[in-house]
């Protein structure tokens, strides 16, 4: 098995980590044969519109996806990842697309959740900033905001996740182009796992990295639509292969 060269103090790591990190420790993916877009419509559970046309299915279907979330543990993978960190320090980053907290109950710290939170939730209506929650909201009624009770319509609580036709925190976009381009050249190191490589902008994420002279490594089960840009391809679990390509002892 390769492993992973780190040892040069000015070498940086940033890990980009997708729904198949997750798939390993039983959460259900979108997009494969059996996933979660096969029995729900993105339309109806993914968007603002659909959110606010049913609130109480948006509702079930998150609170189904809590249930999963809370049920599930950190793999290996997750482990790896975060004794990785606690050795590098500064000079690592993780920037994650899954919303289950997982990489964060491992014990990773350094952590750009993308997409979000499914555990926070936010207000339809309100700036009031994403909280903690991990309530099933599953029988009427919905939840209102409570910041916004003197409103003549107060907003609803909804999950705080990115969904389609949203945008990505501007912050957290600056935060992983700063991190890469405070690299010296050719001290970078990308590496993409469990990705599809068609969700945008995570998918340019190792564009942005090949043209800062990184190197660039794939972990995946089979060859994304991307894989193109990788110069190191390993196909497998990122849970099996982690601890060996990082020096990590399982424990």
């Amino acid at each position: 098995m390769q492993t992973l060269d780190l040892s040069d103090p000015q070498t940086r790591l940033i890990v980009l980590t997708g729904a198949g990190t997750s798939a390993e420790s039983g959460i259900p993916t979108y997009r494969a044969m059996n996933g979660l877009w096969r029995t729900h419509s993105i339309q109806e559970v993914a968007t603002a519109y659909g959110f606010l046309n049913d609130p109480a299915l948006g509702w079930r279907f998150y609170s189904e996806r809590r249930v999963d979330a809370l049920a599930a543990s950190p793999n290996a993978g997750h482990v790896a990842l975060a004794d990785i960190e606690e050795r590098l320090g500064d000079r690592f980053l993780l920037v994650t697309q899954n919303i289950d907290g997982l990489h964060q109950r491992a014990g990773s710290r350094r952590v750009i959740e993308l997409h979000g939170n499914l555990l926070h939730s936010r207000c339809t209506v309100c700036d009031r900033p994403p909280f903690a929650d991990d309530r099933l909201y599953q029988e009427l009624p919905l939840p209102l905001c409570e910041v916004c009770t003197d409103r003549a319509a107060p907003g609803m609580i909804r999950p705080a996740v990115v969904w389609f036709g949203e945008a990505i925190q501007g912050a957290d976009m600056a935060r992983v182009e700063k991190f890469m381009e405070s690299a010296p050249r050719g001290h970078l190191v990308f590496l993409a796992a469990g990705t599809s490589g068609v969700v945008t902008p995570a998918s340019a994420f190792v564009e942005d990295a090949k043209r800062l002279a990184a190197a660039t490594w794939l972990v995946n089960l089979e060859p994304p639509e991307n894989v193109g840009y990788f110069q190191n391809v390993l196909l497998g679990a990122s849970g099996a292969i982690f601890p060996a390509l990082f020096g990590v002892t399982p424990g």
